[in-house]
């Protein structure tokens, strides 16, 4: 089994171990819950952490930043000479005249 599945499918258990030892904890008034928000930060940072090494150890590609095109699609490199604009093909309309000039004389 994959290292960084197996610390993804452990990241619920440990967060409900963490809740259960702070109930114990409270209940011995020893760490009240208010003041146990650290250590669910630290146990996602440790958690987090670990996925990110057993990636690096996997030799996964990085993730592409957003906005990259996809592998396999074809080079965005193309000669702004080479592609036309063709009338009508934009989002703006190539005639201006949409109203026409009828019996109103152009105003409506």
């Amino acid at each position: 089994m994959n290292r960084y599945f197996l610390i993804r499918r452990l990241r619920g258990p440990a967060f409900l171990l963490l809740v259960g030892i702070m109930a114990l904890l409270s209940e011995m008034h020893i760490l009240s819950w208010g003041r146990s928000w650290p250590l669910y930060l630290i146990l996602a940072g440790v958690l987090l952490l670990a996925e990110r090494a057993a990636l690096a150890g996997e030799d996964y590609p990085p993730p592409p930043y957003p906005g990259a095109p996809y592998p396999g699609t074809p080079s965005q490199n193309v000669d702004s000479n080479a592609q036309q604009a063709q009338p009508g093909s934009s989002i703006v309309p190539s005639h201006t005249n949409d109203f026409g000039s009828g019996s109103t004389g152009g105003r409506l």
